[in-house]
């Protein structure tokens, strides 16, 4: 641990950062700025790394290390890891390292899932590491225990690729989607969970597959608004909420393409904020 966390501007001014492997956070930063108009934001894409469902929890972690720390330097006053990927993997490694920093993660909405679940049969959608993170085994164990619902896991390999490509209701995606989705409307679930901030963008196609898989109601969970009201909730204990009527500015990173990032930003949420490469990002403090 270095003076990284002497150096972080708590103003009420700083902006907020916002990070994902790639453009899923988009659908977390949207929820903020419709909870937190007048903040300013900071949301960093590492695409060029992404997808990180298919990585070691090692190698996840000292990337969203690496990401943090750029996004201090940038002055950022408090962090959301806007994925689940991230979150499962490295959010211990994040606080650990900077503790007065402000972070608030993601995780697949498996409590309000089973809260509604009328066959007590949820399917969860996400990513391979997600699923197979010790963070989700515990949790599952413990709605499961509390709730006697039981949860059914589906690895959805290569639909973020789909979806980073632009690719929201093309042939290949819904192939996909019909290839995850069916195994879980089979065994029972009612309630299907989104495990990653990239799927809400293709929820429409998988409600309507779920719609075409059967007749019983199907529910879709998305926790892209409950994060953000965590946000509020933390800025306010922290004393962080921006206090001027100002009007929230977006600004973007990647280490990606940033042609593939604006037009993202404009197609999925019509904004149109700068966007810069970061084409490298230091090795943050303790990291080899």
């Amino acid at each position: 641990m270095t003076g990284n966390t002497q150096e972080m501007p708590m103003a009420q001014v700083a902006p907020i950062g916002i990070f994902d492997s790639g453009i899923g956070g988009l659908s977390v930063l949207q929820h903020i700025r419709q909870h937190l108009p007048h903040e300013d934001l900071l949301y960093f894409a590492d695409s060029a790394y992404a997808p990180y469902g298919d990585k070691s929890e090692a190698e996840i972690s000292t990337r969203s290390l690496a990401v943090t720390e750029f996004l201090l330097q940038s002055g950022v006053k408090a962090l959301v890891v806007a994925c689940n990927t991230a979150t499962t993997a490295a959010i211990k490694a994040i606080r650990s390292a900077y503790p007065d920093l402000p972070v608030i993660g993601i995780e697949p909405g498996l409590k309000p899932a089973a809260a509604q679940s009328p066959s007590k049969i949820v399917g969860v959608l996400a990513t391979k590491a997600t699923l197979l993170s010790a963070r989700l085994l515990t949790l599952q164990q413990q709605i499961s225990a509390a709730s006697g619902v039981r949860f059914e896991l589906q690895a959805c390999v290569g639909l973020v690729d789909q979806i980073e490509k632009g690719e929201l209701r093309s042939a290949q995606t819904a192939l996909l989607l019909r290839r995850y989705i069916s195994p879980l409307i089979k065994q029972g679930a009612d309630t299907l969970v989104l495990g990653c901030t990239h799927y809400p963008f293709v929820r429409p196609l998988i409600e309507e597959i779920a719609g075409e898989l059967t007749t019983r109601p199907v529910a879709v969970i998305d926790t892209g608004a409950a994060v953000s009201r965590q946000l509020v909730k933390i800025l306010t204990e922290n004393n962080l909420l921006r206090t001027s009527v100002h009007a929230g500015q977006v600004s973007a990173f990647t280490s990606g393409s940033q042609s593939a990032l604006t037009t993202a930003f404009a197609s999925l949420l019509q904004l149109h904020p700068p966007v810069s490469v970061v084409a490298t990002i230091g090795q943050p403090a303790g990291i080899s």
